[in-house]
């Protein structure tokens, strides 16, 4: 390893070390605010323990999945990679942990702040939020840039760094999709229910505590909401970054075959690039941070979101601009690259920065399509008001549309992007399109977390019973919240689809596959398959949630029966009962939706082989992302219909308000919402990434993409010094193809060290 690449690497090394030391001292900054007076500590304490608690059962069964995984993968491929898979697990799971704790810390101290005034509670909501989203970030980067450092110097081979990379990103989405689909299981579960009986049934208002649900509802916004959003984007991020180190891999061996130089970076450039540009991101999303907040406490919510847009697109700028600047660094001027069915093309390296730019574009446009369908006060969601007013039935076939519709421009969005992203600069451009969208992940996660810590506030606020000024900041709060949570779910599923599609790339190009043939029995029949799974992995999750929910509502029924003056508040819920039963119903419901998608998979690719495989990995993908954004935009925009009565809307001429039949309608609308947007949704880019990974963890049993007829029959490595005092290094590789001798010849000019490392890559590369 070349000095130059070393200081690529700590320099990605240092940027998450930035990153988790500014969360470090943003969080210790919350802790030291004030958590409130003794009853909002009593409630926080009540979530804070049944948080801890569940997630200490959720990893305890984890785990077995996990070590079992482990001890399959170290015994089939290598300890490395096992390591690798062990790396990616574990921070994937701190990552989540670490969220919560943030979060059941800031709620109460979200609330106070909010005491004090809108802006006070923006910047407690927000800091806290961003904690996470440093965290996370940082963590993910440290997880790559360490771990390739390591298997660098160790000069483990370049196939085995590739398995052990890819181990990595499935360790973590492994852990991903069980914390985001039990903790959704938990949320909803408790939600619904507390809903049902509670808004429903009682007339009593949300986060009311005398709903013994309330403590259960609170407790899932934390390990639901940040817990699993955490783990889903660590390993979204970890995923992103190693789709496009792998496919910077291959565009390496197509330089070299083409004969081009590549002496600058030891001819790693294109690898080294997306751990570059996620390190800067990290930083230009610290800067972003420093621009969220708003001067007046007469804001609205139109004033709050505008703060938090701000501080993205800082971020995202910054992050473009130096994009552009270590593209036009780390890269030959042009670049030779393999595209599928067209050979080797010329493309300039300009070409690259142009598929980022359409990765940053695409991911915040999606995010403006996602706000238009989701927001309060927009057409979509005023149409699903209006439905209300007939009851239940129109207000759920008015959301089921409008999630139908949102489908459209997303999918039109990710097409064209894809398509571009490919036309200029290859798979490798559609893969640094998804590093550029991920780049600013820990800006889009503290937008995100900030959401479920405000709704716990409002929480904490009802149930403290604090002045209903303070619940209407929070309230103002918690709906911007729901429209950034939705926003973020589009954001996941953008870098989802890009990522699934460079993961793809990898993985005909690691099996050595021509391509994926549907008119072949065997690859049509499992891409059917694969298009049938997230319809059954959303129906078992749906399921999952209206039996925990059936549960709570029957033990909020008993508690409201059996223990007297509890509706007066004269009796004490029993709170820990509805948090073990969800606790429990979330345990029990996520192995089988998770095993399905780890199996099935594993199972397809060894009986059918590899092309059988990438036909269901296609059927996934394409099913997976419809799915996803159906699910996520009509949760959403059934949620903030709901909230549309709080103030007041306009019906036939008339104003309508909470607890009028309308609103009870909108209410079961806004349950049916929850697990679409909040458990099936947001498991769905998981899904997909995690599938692709699984088929990429097997590539090396299903095929070998550098096995060939070649064998190679002489090696001729010279040094010189040229007229200017450099080296120049000269490979002659000396092959037999079909019967010819065939001899290719590879200059490489630089310092010597430069180009010592660089034949040997190129020697690598070649499996000489």
């Amino acid at each position: 390893m070349s000095s130059t690449v070393e200081t690529i690497l700590l320099y990605t090394i240092v940027a998450g070390l930035l990153s988790i030391v500014y969360g470090f001292f943003t969080g210790k900054n919350i802790l030291n605010s004030s958590p409130g007076n003794a009853k909002m500590q009593e409630i926080a304490s009540a979530i804070q323990i049944g948080a801890k608690a569940y997630l200490a059962r959720q990893y305890k069964t984890i785990a077995i999945v996990g070590v079992v995984v482990l001890v399959i993968v170290s015994i089939a491929f290598s300890p490395l990679v096992g390591a690798g898979y062990l790396i990616g697990a574990a921070l994937s799971g701190i990552a989540g942990y670490v969220g919560m704790l943030v979060s059941v810390e800031a709620n109460v101290r979200t609330a106070e702040a909010s005491r004090k005034g809108l802006a006070q509670g923006l910047s407690v909501a927000f800091k806290s939020g961003a904690v996470t989203g440093m965290l996370v970030a940082g963590l993910a980067l440290l997880s790559i840039a360490v771990y390739y450092f390591l298997l660098l110097k160790l000069n483990v081979d370049e196939r085995e760094i590739v398995n052990a990379l890819v181990a990595l990103g499935f360790g973590a989405s492994l852990i991903s999709i069980f914390a985001r689909l039990g903790g959704g299981i938990f949320t909803k579960g408790a939600d619904v229910g507390a809903d049902l009986v509670g808004k429903v049934e009682a007339g009593i208002p949300e986060d009311d505590p005398r709903n013994p649900a309330v403590i259960a509802d609170n407790v899932g916004d934390n390990v639901g909401d940040v817990a699993g959003m955490g783990a889903d984007l660590f390993g979204s991020y970890v995923a992103t970054v190693l789709a496009a180190m792998v496919l910077g891999n291959y565009v390496i061996k197509d330089m070299l075959d083409a004969g081009s130089e590549l002496t600058s970076f030891s001819g790693m450039g294109p690898i080294l690039l997306p751990l570059v540009i996620a390190g800067f991101g990290v930083v230009a999303s610290i800067v972003g941070t420093l621009f969220v907040h708003i001067k007046r406490n007469n804001a609205k919510e139109s004033q709050v979101q505008k703060a938090l847009d701000t501080g993205n697109w800082v971020a995202i700028v910054l992050t473009l601009g130096v994009s552009w600047y270590f593209i036009d660094w780390m890269l030959p001027e042009i670049l030779y690259m393999n595209f599928f069915g067209e050979g080797v093309i010329a493309v300039p390296s300009i070409n690259v920065f142009w598929a980022a730019c359409i990765g940053l574009a695409v991911g915040t446009l999606i995010s403006i399509v996602t706000a238009y369908y989701t927001s309060l006060g927009k057409k979509p969601v005023l149409d699903i008001v209006q439905n209300s007013s007939t009851g239940a039935a129109t207000n759920i076939i008015a959301g089921l549309a409008v999630g139908m519709k949102s489908t459209f421009l997303s999918v039109i969005l990710f097409a064209a992007a894809i398509f571009a992203s490919y036309t200029l600069a290859g798979f490798y451009g559609v893969a640094l399109a998804a590093s550029a969208m991920m780049a600013t992940t820990a800006m889009q996660l503290a937008i995100d977390a900030f959401g479920p810590i405000a709704d716990n506030a409002g929480g904490v606020a009802e149930m403290s019973e604090l002045d209903p000024e303070v619940r209407e900041r929070t309230d103002i709060l918690d709906s911007v919240g729901n429209t950034t949570a939705a926003v973020g779910k589009g954001f996941a599923i953008a870098s989802a689809a890009l990522t699934a599609l460079a993961l793809f790339a990898a993985y005909v190009t690691f099996t050595g596959i021509d391509g994926i043939n549907i008119f072949k029995a065997d690859v049509l029949a499992m891409l059917f398959v694969g298009g049938m799974i997230p319809v059954v992995f959303s129906a078992l999750a749906m399921q999952s949630v209206g039996k925990a929910a059936m549960e709570m509502v029957y033990e909020v029924r008993r508690q409201f029966k059996e223990i007297p003056g509890i509706l007066e508040g004269k009796g004490k819920p029993e709170y820990a009962k509805c948090v073990d039963i969800s606790t429990k119903a979330a345990l029990r419901e996520m192995l089988i939706p998770g095993l399905i998608t780890i199996i099935t998979p594993i199972f397809i690719g060894l009986l059918f082989g590899a092309e059988p495989l990438g036909g269901y990995m296609a059927g996934v993908c394409v099913s997976g992302v419809m799915w996803a954004i159906f699910q996520n935009n009509a949760g959403g925009a059934w949620d903030n219909a709901k909230k549309s009565f709080e103030a007041g809307v306009e019906i036939d001429g008339e104003m309508v308000y909470k607890g009028s039949e309308a609103h009870k309608a909108a209410v079961t609308g806004d349950t049916v919402g929850d697990p679409f947007k909040d458990t099936s949704g947001p498991s769905m880019n998981i899904l997909i990434k995690l599938t692709c990974l699984i088929g990429l963890v097997l590539a090396p049993l299903l095929g070998d993409a550098h096995s060939s007829d070649a064998n190679v029959l002489q090696v001729d490595v010279r040094m010189e010094r040229t007229d200017e005092g450099l080296a120049k290094g000269t490979l002659t590789v000396v092959t037999s193809e079909a019967g010819k001798e065939i001899e290719k010849v590879k200059v490489f000019e630089g310092s010597e060290e430069e180009v010592k490392s660089a034949i040997q890559n190129a020697e690598k590369a070649l499996k000489l």
